[in-house]
Order: C-alpha cells, then structure tokens, then sequence
C-alpha cells in the first residue's frame, strides 16, 4: 500500500456497494422523483406507487438484514437515501425515513426473532406501510409524560391514547398504514413499545393534517387507539424498554434528517449557481455582485460542512448501539440550519422568482423547516449536547 493510499478514502461512497447505490439513487431521482414532486406537494398527496417502485428497488431496506428482504448495508446508506431524496422531494423522502428508519430500523433491532420474519419482508418491499407513533396532542419532546397507556389484560395489553402528526398514519384519507410501532406507558415513568397494525380492531385514522407548512407530499395525521387489544407477541422487547429503543432510534433518525437537510441545500445551492450564471441586472451577470457571492458562498461553505459531518458521523454509528448521542445531535442542528439558511439565501438570489413553484426553492423553503423542529427541536439538542458536553468535556477533542 503506498504511503498516500488513504487519501483514497471515499467518505460519502466508502465501497463498491455505496457507489452502485448512489447510482441507483441517482436515476431514481431523476427518471422518477423529480417529474413528480411539484405536483404531489400541490396536492399534498402521498406517491404510493412511487412507494411501491422504491421498494423494487431495494431503497425501503437498505440497513435491513438480507435474510429479512434488506440490504444489509449501514447508517451510511441510510444517509445516502436521505440526501439523495432530499434533493428532489423532501416530502416523499420524509415517508420513506419513518418508514425505513423510524419502524422498519426499529423493529430489526429491537424485535424478536418472529417479529422480524412477519413483518421486516413486507416492509423492505414496500407491500406495508410503516411508521412510528411518539407525539400525542399534549405531549412532543417530554417523551417521559405519554398520555397513551398500555395496560396489561390477560394474554395481552388493552391500549388507549391517540397519537398525532404521525408520518406514514395514513396511505390515503380512508386508508391507515399497515403497521406501527407504538410507545404507550406502561406504567409510570415506564414506555413499552408495541406493534399494532392495521384491522385491529379499535385502530383507526384519525384526521389527516391538511395546508401544512410543508413536506406536503407525506401523509401525516392522526391515529386513534381505543381498547386496541394487542397480543404479548407484539410488544417488543420486555416492558419499560421503550425508551431504550426510542433513544437508540432516535439516534439514527437525527442523523437522516441532518442528511435530508444536506439534500436540501445541495439543490438550493444548484438552483442559485444556475440563475446567477444566466440573470443579469445592470450590465453584469448577478454572480458578479458582491451581495449575491455573498450568498453562494456562504451556503456553499455551510453545505460542505455539514455534508462532511453528516457522513463522518454516519461512518462511527453502529445501528445496533446506542452510544452517538452528541454526534447525532450536532449534525442536526447544525445541518438543519444550514439547509433552511440555504434555501433562504435561493429564494433572496432569486427574488420574486424565488418566491414561485417554478423554480422549486421556494418549496425546498418550506420543507426544511420542518427539520428544525422534527426528530427533536433545536432546544432539544441545545440541552443535550451542553448536558452530554459537562458531563464530558473530553468529547471535544475526541
């Protein structure tokens, strides 16, 4: 090996099986995300059969074991998916995170043996559809005060709650998702997670949120449990470990929505490049004016960086461990600000174009804000990462 064959490194494509799935990403992307984005986020209507194709193509299961329908790759083709969704459509790359991520990741580490050889098949090839269900109408990043309760009957559990702006609670308006995993209480200060799915009886959708600011092209809503009897067999893991699995998951699913958030000024900063090589305004190309460099390349500078670290974190993350928190945290909040700064900085580059459908950062705009508030706030990861950061402050130089 010679001496400068580690500059060889591929960081966002770190072997031959990263690179064929950035492929595959991109002309999925481009033959079939993009000529349909525009128009689903107008009607604010989830792509089931967009759905369905991503699942031929391997993308619902890149993280999940090959004996399971999966890929069998790791948090770095998690990555990979994200941003490459992003880039087009964040609202449909949203559905496939919770569905990939947030209950099929889930369920694969989390679940027993039974559990996975049911549902993980159906899931990697998209003939379910799954999600997660944390947020109640009262509750959000206080995890801890679940309204939901699970409560124990016999050979099962009896759950009641509702849940709300669940991604992935409805396929359309009549029709829930297949299958969810569900944190309710068990006992006080205690989560267990179960799987309910869908003719349970007592298990229904709720109301679909319409006109939202946002990642309109993903389904959320409500989801309804009353007296939903669910057998032991689907709880996942023993009682009192939901948290466990909620903060492990959790994890992962900062790290792709920081991914997501790269995709999204990836394509703000192309859009901006574009235009200000072609407008011209007082006899020069606007590229030429110091306010609109400004903007490149801040955006620029903000992308890289947050590309970079977005992928170094998904190299060190282990799905099957818990252990990432400050790194995961870190990506999100800062890649999260950077996307939103970027499509900012496009629709300003832009002007009045940038404020039209057309030149789609407008609605790039809109997605991205979701992801400061989503997966955690951005005060959540404030109070994390300076909790994380006094208890060890070693973990600067790490």
């Amino acid at each position: 090996m010679s001496e400068d064959a580690w500059r060889e490194f591929k960081l966002l494509a770190p072997t031959p099986e990263h690179e064929l799935l950035a492929e595959t990403l991109g002309e999925f992307v481009r033959r079939e995300v993009e000529p349909q984005a525009a128009q689903h986020d107008r009607e604010e209507r989830f792509n089931h059969a967009l759905f369905l194709r991503a699942g031929e193509l391997g993308l619902l299961g890149v993280t999940l074991p090959e004996e399971f329908g999966g890929a069998g790759m790791d948090a770095t083709a998690a990555v990979q998916v994200c941003e490459a969704l992003s880039t087009s459509d964040p609202g449909f790359g949203l559905s496939v995170l919770a569905h990939a991520l947030l209950f099929a990741q889930n369920l694969s580490i989390n679940g027993n043996e039974e559990q996975r050889k049911r549902i993980l098949p159906k899931v990697a090839n998209g003939e379910w559809v799954g999600g997660l269900c944390m947020t109640e109408p009262e509750v959000g990043t206080d995890v801890l005060s679940l309204a939901t309760k699970a409560r124990r009957d016999g050979d099962g559990y009896v759950i009641d709650g509702t849940k709300t702006f669940i991604t992935n609670s409805g396929i359309d308006d009549q029709t829930p998702g297949d299958v969810f995993i569900v944190y309710a209480s068990t006992a006080p200060q205690k989560i267990s997670s179960f799987l309910v799915e869908r003719g349970m009886p007592g298990f229904g959708l709720g109301q679909k949120w319409k006109d939202k600011l946002g990642m309109r092209a993903s389904f959320t809503g409500e989801l309804v449990f009353d007296g939903v009897r669910v057998p032991v067999a689907n709880r996942l893991g023993d009682e009192g470990e939901g948290t466990l699995h909620m903060m492990r998951n959790l994890e992962i699913e900062r790290l792709a929505l920081s991914a997501m958030s790269v995709g999204i000024a990836q394509r703000c900063l192309e859009v901006m490049i574009a235009y200000a090589n072609e407008r011209k305004t007082f006899g020069a190309l606007i590229r030429d004016h110091g306010q609109i460099q400004r903007y490149i390349a801040e955006s620029f500078a903000e992308y890289r960086a947050a590309r970079v670290f977005v992928y170094d974190t998904a190299r060190r993350i282990r799905l099957d461990q818990a252990g990432q928190r400050v790194d995961a945290d870190a990506t999100k909040l800062f890649a999260s600000q950077a996307a939103k700064r970027a499509a900012d900085a496009a629709i300003q580059v832009l002007g009045g174009y940038g404020y039209m459908g057309e030149y789609v950062v407008e609605r790039l705009w809109r997605d991205a804000k979701l992801i400061e508030i989503g997966g955690g706030t951005l005060e959540a990861h404030h109070r994390n990462l300076v909790k994380d950061l006094s208890r060890d402050p070693g973990l600067v130089r790490r």
